[in-house]
């Protein structure tokens, strides 16, 4: 996997086995941890209501609390469920916290919402990508400081916020609409498998999709694909093993509703169906090496999901990826382009 060098971030859902309070100091404590060891971007996922598909309703409100903890790690949203929200006041709300953090927010955004999250705020999930369009419009209005009716434009102004939209498909079409906008792309850690083609590699289903967004690019515009993964990296083999278990065993029944197609039922199979990466680092590197839509990554986002291992294991594992998995590939955390922001420093002061 040569060319540029990557840099490398870590993904969370807020799903320890915890209160709410108690996910969202491991998760801070979990992205702190990270920024240590040199990742470059920290990416926190939103869904409403059910709590074992993910633990944040409130990505924004959550990210500036962690502003306040950290000095240098982008702060990214991996997404906003944008047809479930008001554009404006998202808009609003992500300015304010790319001030309080120092410029340090990347805006992920998608579709996402499961039908019944969509019933519950009175909107028609089969129009999700009516309303999305409708919302990315309205959105980007504001954020380049267009006039949103009556004279009224978005403050405080957003900068180059619009320039740090990334976009989340899992579809051709996804990665067309985000190349054409000169959007970052979002990858998915897992996709289900067409039922005609069970066995297919995620590269294959995904590779379609890098094609299209870079061939739709603006002229100038330079990629930005982010490929999130799921990776558990431990010291020993049968640890990391024991934990993919537990928490791919838990998992597959959810997977297999949403139209996963298991390839069996060994710990093996689960490993394989959900796109899992688990074992040493050398273990995890192998298995890295194998998935081609890491070449046109240009940065590697890893989550624990789906085997959610204690709050310990999930600190060593992303120390032994930053420090012995991501060395192999040459990938790592590029400079930092924000400064401390006042939040953060006013912390650290403390």
């Amino acid at each position: 996997m040569s060319g540029p060098k990557k840099s490398i971030g870590f993904f969370t859902r807020l799903l320890d086995d915890a209160t709410p309070a108690e996910r969202y100091r491991l998760a801070a404590e979990q992205i702190a941890t990270a920024e240590r060891f040199g990742y470059r971007s920290a990416w926190v996922a939103q869904h409403h209501f059910h709590h074992a598909e993910g633990g944040l309703p409130a990505p924004l409100a959550f990210l500036a609390h962690v502003a306040a903890k950290t000095r240098r790690i982008r702060l990214a949203t991996g997404v906003v469920t944008l047809p479930l929200e008001n554009p404006l006041r998202v808009a609003e709300d992500a300015v304010v916290l790319d001030l309080l953090s120092g410029g340090r927010l990347e805006l992920g955004i998608g579709t996402g919402g499961t039908p019944g999250s969509y019933a519950a705020f009175g909107l028609e999930h089969g129009r999700r990508a009516e309303i999305y369009d409708d919302a990315l419009a309205k959105l980007r209005a504001a954020l380049r400081g267009e006039d949103l009716g009556g004279g009224n434009r978005l403050y405080p102004a957003a900068g180059d916020l619009d320039q740090r939209i990334w976009q989340a498909t899992f579809s051709v079409a996804g990665g067309l609409r985000a190349g054409r906008a000169g959007d970052g792309l979002l990858l998915s850690r897992t996709q289900p498998r067409a039922k005609e083609n069970p066995a297919a590699s995620l590269a294959e289903i995904q590779l379609p999709i890098v094609e299209a967004y870079l061939k739709a690019l603006p002229q100038g515009v330079a990629p930005r694909i982010l490929a999130s993964r799921s990776v558990f990296v431990a010291d020993d083999r049968a640890e990391a093993r024991r934990f993919a278990e537990i928490g791919l065993r838990r998992a597959a029944a959810q997977f297999a509703k949403s139209g996963h197609i298991l390839r069996g039922e060994t710990l093996d199979d689960l490993i394989l169906s959900l796109d899992t990466h688990v074992g040493t680092p050398e273990e995890v590197a192998e298995s890295l090496r194998t998935d081609a839509t890491l070449t046109h990554a240009t940065e590697i986002a890893v989550q624990v999901h789906s085997i959610d291992p204690p709050p310990a294991q999930i600190l060593r594992s992303i120390e032994l990826f930053a420090t012995e998995v991501a060395p192999a590939f040459g990938w790592g955390a590029s400079p930092f382009s924000a400064s401390p922001s006042p939040a953060a420093s006013l912390a650290a002061a403390g």
